[in-house]
């Protein structure tokens, strides 16, 4: 009895490691990779992105906020509408401070079906002031092929107004973009069957090799087989499974919850005009000692006026006087390394620099070959 109780004794802490191993392999099965994105996030599928639809129409109704007397295209687009419903006008008396000319834009699905409807966005083409207010008339949209795809037609809605006197003007938001809920019905559907589709393709909208590949094998573990073949660092041909022929949806909704991490070369973007900078997670930085300093030079001009005396018969003199400041910052060499982002970002905030100075910084430690990333400036 007592032997069998030392033998169970000695085997629990064995059973027990075992069954942890066991739990920590079963979590770390379910919990999904660090950082990772469903891949309708990264990628594009072939025949199901949308359609780039425009159109020229007026706008009208409009309280005499519209296009001015220059915006002849506007004049003639009324002279031609009014024509076609049998109104004869004269162009030269027309004032067309009531209509915009603009134009008209949407997107359209390819599943988008003759009688579904679509947002629109309409934004002025002339010298309009504000579309407050405004109705769209019937507009026909194209697509690049030059075919009408969709009817666009009815009342704005603005997101700013716009209110001008003599001397002062207030303005809040763009006034002369607005958009139409469901302003535009399909009239004819793009000529394309989803699930007949034998094959299709996957685009990544960023090209990277890691990444590609991780899609394929995550694509091929989920179906079961050697279906996603990658083209290029952002292309992926798809063979569909016999499974799956005539009845893609099934599948499309698999693949596009797959949980990838994408990963992508590391990366500094500047933007110089606004003095943005964004640093990837990435980026690193060799150890090195960074100098930075502000020269300030200013120059102001006066004048030093000499006044005659009363009854003197002199006259006044204006003598110019210039003065010059400079002010040139003396600030030590720092060692500033990183190994991980938030090191980085500490080394260079203990430099104590702006923006503007940091992109000075981040231009010379990567001519110095110090920073290991892309840099782009936009």
């Amino acid at each position: 009895m007592n032997a069998s109780h030392e033998r169970m004794s000695i085997l629990r802490p064995g059973r027990t490691a075992a069954v942890l191993i066991l739990t920590a392999l079963l979590c770390a099965a379910l919990v999904a990779p660090a950082l990772a994105v469903r891949l309708k996030d990264i990628a594009t599928f072939s025949g199901v992105r949308t359609n780039e639809l425009v159109g020229y129409g007026l706008v009208v109704g409009l309280s005499g906020t519209g296009d001015g007397t220059s915006s002849t295209f506007t004049t003639r687009s009324m002279v031609n509408m009014l024509d076609k419903m049998g109104v004869q006008v004269d162009a030269s008396k027309i004032k067309p401070k009531n209509v915009a000319a603009v134009m008209v834009t949407t997107k359209m699905s390819a599943a988008a079906k003759p009688g579904s409807n679509l947002d629109v966005a309409v934004s002025s083409l002339g010298d309009a002031k504000s579309l407050l207010g405004g109705v769209l008339l019937l507009t026909p949209l194209k697509g690049v092929d030059g075919q009408i795809y969709a009817l666009a037609q009815g009342p704005l809605t603005i997101g700013g107004f716009s209110a001008s006197g003599e001397a002062a003007t207030a303005q809040k938001n763009i006034a002369t973009v607005g958009r139409i809920p469901n302003g535009a019905v399909v009239e004819r559907a793009v000529p394309f069957k989803f699930n007949s589709q034998e094959s299709m393709t996957l685009s990544l909208n960023e090209g990277d090799f890691s990444t590609v590949m991780q899609v394929v094998n995550r694509i091929n573990s989920s179906l079961g087989g050697g279906y996603a073949k990658a083209q290029d660092a952002s292309t992926i041909e798809l063979s569909v499974p016999d499974r799956f022929r005539g009845n893609m949806v099934p599948l499309m909704a698999s693949l596009e919850n797959l949980d990838v991490s994408p990963d992508a070369r590391a990366r500094v973007v500047v933007d110089e005009k606004t003095g943005t900078v964004v640093v990837g997670n990435d980026v690193r930085l060799s150890r090195v000692a960074v100098a930075h300093g502000n020269l300030q030079i200013v120059i102001s001009e006066s004048q030093q006026v000499s006044q005659p005396g009363p009854f003197s018969q002199g006259q006044t003199v204006a003598t110019p006087q210039t003065d010059i400041a400079v002010h040139e910052q003396n600030n030590r060499l720092m060692l500033v390394e990183g190994a991980t982002l938030q090191e980085l970002v500490d080394g260079l905030n203990a430099i104590g620099a702006t923006p503007r100075d940091l992109i000075s910084i981040i231009r010379t430690l990567k001519s110095a070959g110090a920073l290991h990333a892309d840099l782009e400036v936009i």
